[in-house]
């Protein structure tokens, strides 16, 4: 399916015409590559977003209209506001039907339901990568790479040389490079806490009967009995002291 954008050209230049651009609906952007000179253009914010959403507006040949002419480009880069859902800048490079381009392809993960790792084995199926960086003719240009999960088992990884690329299509990995892509793994258990064993609980013998703790808990009251006396006598003994003080010197005036 082709991709058409429509953008115009931009007169003018600087921050603050760019700022009265975004403010009246409008993004402005830049078109270059090829043989010619770039162009300074804008689109519609609108169009331009929702197109944005598209994964496909990402991985294809787009068909860019500007000024009664139309070129094909490719969505090189674009910048959002911080928190608003708002497009600041966006960039597009022509291409040339004759001369290799390099692309940031999607992959899609398929049959991830039937593998033995999940279907037998309850594994579940982490994705690694999500994009494969690729090169080809524009014509070539696929719009996503599928990965086969099909045969995955659980430990089992795919690799990016084992995915099987469209004609045209090579990968742009070094000699030595060879990322994982997806594996299948077992998910995290959460172990209970197993509950006390008949080790762990105290044998009859040492628990204390009635009987045998009568006689401590006594033991224990006369002896609190005993401190609270000590300390009323003490008690009385400062408050005869204090009394007698004052009745001494009564007797010196």
């Amino acid at each position: 399916m082709k991709i058409e954008i429509s953008a115009t050209q931009r007169k003018v230049q600087g921050t603050g015409a760019s700022r009265r651009l975004r403010r009246s609906g409008r993004v402005p952007g830049i078109v270059y590559g090829g043989e010619r000179d770039a162009v300074n253009i804008e689109f519609d914010h609108k169009e331009l977003y929702r197109n944005l959403t598209n994964e496909k507006f990402h991985a294809s040949i787009l068909t860019l209209k500007l000024d009664g002419g139309a070129e094909q480009v490719l969505l090189r880069a674009f910048n959002m506001h911080p928190f608003k859902a708002q497009v600041q800048h966006v960039d597009f490079q022509r291409v040339s039907k004759d001369k290799k381009i390099h692309m940031a392809v999607p992959l899609h993960f398929v049959n991830a339901e039937k593998s033995p790792g999940v279907k037998d084995q309850a594994g579940v199926v982490s994705h690694v990568l999500n994009e494969l960086d690729i090169t080809c003719l524009p014509d070539d240009l696929p719009e996503f790479i599928e990965v086969d999960l099909a045969n995955l088992s659980v430990g089992k990884s795919i690799h990016a040389r084992d995915l099987v690329l469209p004609k045209g299509v090579e990968s742009t990995l070094h000699k030595a490079e060879n990322p994982v892509v997806a594996t299948c793994i077992l998910p995290a258990l959460i172990v209970e806490e197993e509950p006390a064993t008949a080790e762990a609980v105290p044998a009859a013998a040492d628990v204390p009967t009635t009987a045998q703790a009568a006689p401590e808990k006594a033991e224990d009251a006369a002896a609190g009995d005993k401190a609270k006396a000590g300390d009323k006598a003490k008690a009385g003994d400062k408050g005869a002291d204090k009394a007698a003080d004052k009745a001494d010197k009564k007797e010196k005036k």
